[in-house]
């Protein structure tokens, strides 16, 4: 029985994703921090069990292929949508926008969120190309699993996305969240960009051919 857990966790995980994008599409002015913060708790949920299915599937050794191929589909879903989400104009709503002192007129929300629409092309690019590499390396009988760099990549895109989420709910009054915010996005392309580097070498006698 408790070899299904971890699937569970990661069905839960899909779940979660579909509530935090759910509460991020509605931003009402009256409601507007607090409906960020039920989105930064929600995301801290689904970010938890990422580690704890991935955990306890190698502690109880019952790794499925369905873990290995949803696992990292909802992490994909869950990071590249909030990218997604940050970067588009029509994620804060007309009315909930001049709760930003900084936002005017013709400004674009990528100083409101600190995400530009280039950043979510970065992300989503990342994960084609790795996608498209881990097919050939395991069509070919290669273990492609994630490495460590992935899962640092994971960790600081996550950390990010809290940011994001914590700046909004504090309507960027606290500084040093403000600050964080903007270090930990630009850190995120950087080790995003650093990762696909070390999943292109792992191949590179098949992509040789």
């Amino acid at each position: 029985m408790y070899r299904h857990i971890p699937n569970l966790i990661t069905i839960l995980r899909l779940v979660l994703t579909v509530i935090f994008f759910a509460v991020l599409n509605v931003n009402e002015r009256e409601t507007f921090a607090r409906q960020m913060w039920t989105g930064f708790i929600v995301f801290l949920l689904a970010v938890s069990t990422d580690f704890l299915d991935g955990y306890l599937a190698r502690r109880w050794k019952v790794e499925s292929a369905f873990g290995r191929v949803v696992d990292p589909f909802v992490d994909k879903i869950l990071i590249c949508g909030a990218f997604i989400f940050f970067s588009s104009n029509r994620f804060i709503s007309v009315a909930a926008k001049d709760l930003f002192p900084a936002m005017v007129s013709g400004t674009s929300l990528g100083t409101v969120t600190g995400v530009l629409p280039w950043m979510a092309v970065v992300l989503i690019g990342r994960e084609f190309l790795i996608t498209s590499i881990r097919g050939l390396a395991e069509s070919r009988g290669i273990d492609f699993r994630a490495d460590w760099a992935g899962k640092i990549k994971m960790i600081v895109q996550s950390v990010a996305v809290g940011a994001v989420m914590v700046d909004l709910a504090c309507l960027q009054k606290v500084p040093w969240v403000h600050v964080t915010r903007d270090i930990t996005i630009w850190t995120t392309i950087v080790v995003t960009v650093l990762s696909a580097t070390t999943y292109i070498v792992r191949p590179r006698r098949i992509l040789s051919e």
